[in-house]
């Protein structure tokens, strides 16, 4: 795969969009108590919503991934979760960093910088006010954590 920064702006934008609806399917699939895959919820929510066949790729390689990694995933966001546990946290939140980490500790062609920032992004979308800081100071510090190990 290529470099997000190297890609086409009309791309960059399919993936911001497409980051939106994986957000949307997690949370309706954490809502419904986690039941089946993420892969399941998708295949739900396509049943009656129009996802654009442009974005409907990486929508699921994002869900794909998280549900493969889910684990190791949510086990790294513990670690860089400072006096928190993550099941303290928003499930709009949860499901942010779980996305911008899916990014950040499977994926090899986002720039860290990208995923963090677009993670922040979808937190000033639907998350609360203090959201997008959160998102970032919790994401930074796993993103710092995985340099050091390496």
């Amino acid at each position: 795969m290529t470099d997000t920064a190297r890609l086409p702006l009309v791309e960059r934008i399919d993936r911001s969009r497409a980051r939106a609806w994986a957000l949307q399917i997690h949370y309706r699939w954490e809502s419904g108590g986690s039941e089946g895959s993420l892969r399941d919820a998708l295949v739900d929510t396509t049943a009656t919503r129009r996802i654009s066949p442009r974005r409907l790729p990486y929508v699921r390689d994002l869900l794909t991934a998280l549900d493969k990694n889910m684990g190791p995933i949510d086990a790294a966001l513990r670690g860089a979760l400072d006096n928190w546990s993550l099941d303290r946290v928003s499930s709009i939140d949860r499901a942010v960093l779980r996305i911008g980490a899916v990014e950040l500790l499977v994926t090899d062609d986002v720039p860290p910088k990208v995923a963090i920032q677009e993670a922040i992004r979808l937190a000033e979308a639907y998350g609360g006010e203090d959201s997008p800081r959160f998102v970032n100071g919790v994401l930074d510090a796993l993103y710092k954590g995985r340099s050091e190990q390496r």
